[in-house]
């Protein structure tokens, strides 16, 4: 499976979203600072995710962006398939024309391939944006618990 740097972009930028949930908006200059994201691609990828129905946004000096749905409502396969496209093996289209012995192979994998697909779908459905707050939280109580000598 092939995320792309878009996509990866969305799960963080909704990711700071999450862990910045409030009554306020968040600007996206303040994201693109905390996530280390080129600020005009983030603008890019934020409108993506409002085109979707991910996130709102409120002009403004005390502008900026909101999750529209709860951490805990919004999955990774929503966040991936709003800024890739529907998720699964991407299969090139064939070009030539299949031999007898391709067109066999291509019957015989097809159900392993459609597993595969199932299989990505089920575990991105799963995955909430709640569960990478708290693996968040928890990653920064251990680097705060380190002590060097």
């Amino acid at each position: 499976m092939k995320v792309s740097l878009k996509a990866t972009y969305a799960i963080m930028a909704a990711l700071d979203l999450a862990i910045h949930n409030g009554n306020a908006p968040v600007q996206a200059k303040s994201i693109a600072r905390r996530q280390s994201i080129p600020a005009r691609f983030l603008e890019q990828v934020l409108n993506a995710m409002k085109k979707a129905g991910l996130v709102r946004s409120l002009r403004g000096a005390q502008g900026g962006y909101m999750l529209n749905k709860k951490p805990a409502e919004l999955s990774l396969a929503e966040i991936l398939e709003a800024l890739d496209g529907p998720i699964g093996p991407q299969r090139d289209p064939v070009v030539s024309h299949l031999s007898r012995q391709n067109h066999r192979q291509e019957s015989l994998l097809a159900h392993v391939w459609e597993r595969v697909k199932q299989a990505e779908l089920s575990v991105l459905a799963s995955v909430t944006l709640k569960e990478l707050v708290d693996r968040h939280r928890e990653l920064e109580q251990q680097n705060a618990l380190m002590y060097h000598i």
